[in-house]
């Protein structure tokens, strides 16, 4: 931080004027000068770059948020996309799957025929041997 001006000499010369004696006048400007040199005063050049430079810093730290957004919109996008893609192929598998079980189901239509027609067969093989061995047996022959 800048120090703030403080002319000694004319502090001294004011003291005196004022009737205090040299040496008391230079010891009080001393001690005056050594409490400016330690103290850490801002002043309003010092506030002023302090404020440019948190500009600047928030402006910087807007520009890189808006980048971040601009990654994590193009993110997403991508994500989106994929899922979507994702999406589609599972679309997909399930309208095969459906066709698997539709097909499934005729064969199994299918078969319940052939089980039927079988179930006829076996039921007139029994009644052929019915007619054939036991109703002659019945009505005398």
């Amino acid at each position: 931080m800048a120090q703030v001006a403080f002319d000694t000499q004319e502090f001294v010369d004011t003291l005196e004027k004022e009737g205090l004696p040299r040496n008391q006048a230079k010891a009080i400007s001393l001690v005056i000068r050594k409490s400016h040199e330690v103290a850490d005063l801002a002043t309003k050049r010092d506030l002023d770059d302090i404020r440019k430079d948190i500009d600047a810093r928030f402006d910087k730290t807007d520009a890189q948020i808006a980048e971040v957004r601009k990654d994590l919109s193009a993110e997403i996008a991508d994500v989106r996309k994929d899922m979507e893609h994702g999406f589609e192929k599972v679309e997909t598998q399930i309208a095969d799957v459906r066709k698997d079980i539709t097909q499934i189901e005729k064969r199994f239509d299918r078969l319940e025929i052939k089980f039927d027609r079988l179930q006829w067969f076996i039921l007139a093989g029994i009644l052929g041997l019915l007619f054939k061995d036991v109703l002659p047996k019945l009505w005398g022959g």
